[in-house]
């Protein structure tokens, strides 16, 4: 049994709109739907964008860092998500470090990171989803997508796929207290019976949740930490 990561959902008020941005940043095609982005290749995941009235009201458990090939290469990354709607914001970032903070036109942070970043070496355009987690967490996602640790230090972890692409990390403590529901969430495809899957799940530390907003294409659980993430039940 296992299960492949086929997606990252996002809360929106104006999926198509925010659809066509990150289609503009990040130069992937729109679905036909108008309210997902097709994967860049073959290792990458969709982007898709679904409705929700709830305010933003606190930084969200995952943010991209994007990764840049040279200096002039992110500028342009930064000019283009500022021309279609994106923003600066100031999360306590000092001067002298090379990232650019930004912010989607819903609020959703964002880093532009400099290039020669070794992190990021060999990754994507989203180099990683950069994750406020514990320890644990990162162990539970390692196993829940048999995707290796690339990297365990100090309580902070980090995940990659065996044939590369983005990767998923976790910073450790101090660990941001969860709204209610967040704003982003995985969503998984198992490779057999789903409901087999959530039990294998489950016995790695994953619990059954209504969160009152999920969506009715798949099976809601939550992680160690208690973050949403769901088995696609509908392709």
């Amino acid at each position: 049994m296992s299960v492949n990561l086929q997606a990252l959902s996002f809360d929106a008020k104006d999926p198509a709109g925010l659809a066509r941005f990150w289609a503009g940043v990040l130069g992937r095609e729109l679905a036909s739907d108008g309210t997902s982005l097709l994967p860049e290749n073959d290792l990458g995941f969709t982007l898709r964008f679904l409705q929700s009235d709830v305010e933003k009201d606190r930084a969200n458990q995952i943010h991209f860092d994007l990764t840049s090939q040279s200096l002039e290469d992110q500028q342009a990354t930064v000019a283009r998500a500022l021309e279609l709607g994106g923003r600066h914001i100031d999360i306590g970032q000092k001067p002298e470090e090379g990232h650019v903070v930004l912010a989607d036109p819903e609020g959703n942070e964002f880093c532009v990171i400099e290039p020669g970043n070794n992190f990021l070496a060999d990754t994507a355009a989203i180099g990683a989803l950069c994750s406020d987690g514990t320890q644990a967490v990162g162990y539970f996602w390692s196993k829940a997508l048999d995707w290796p640790l690339v990297w365990d230090q100090d309580e902070e972890t980090a995940i990659q796929s065996p044939q590369g692409g983005s990767k998923i990390s976790w910073g450790g403590p101090p660990v941001a207290a969860k709204p209610p529901k967040n704003r982003l969430h995985l969503d998984l495809v198992p490779s057999g019976d789903a409901e087999a899957e959530v039990e294998r799940l489950i016995g790695l530390g994953a619990k059954r949740h209504e969160s009152g907003q999920a969506h009715t294409d798949g099976i809601e659980l939550v992680d160690p930490d208690g973050n949403e993430f769901c088995i696609l039940t509908a392709r």
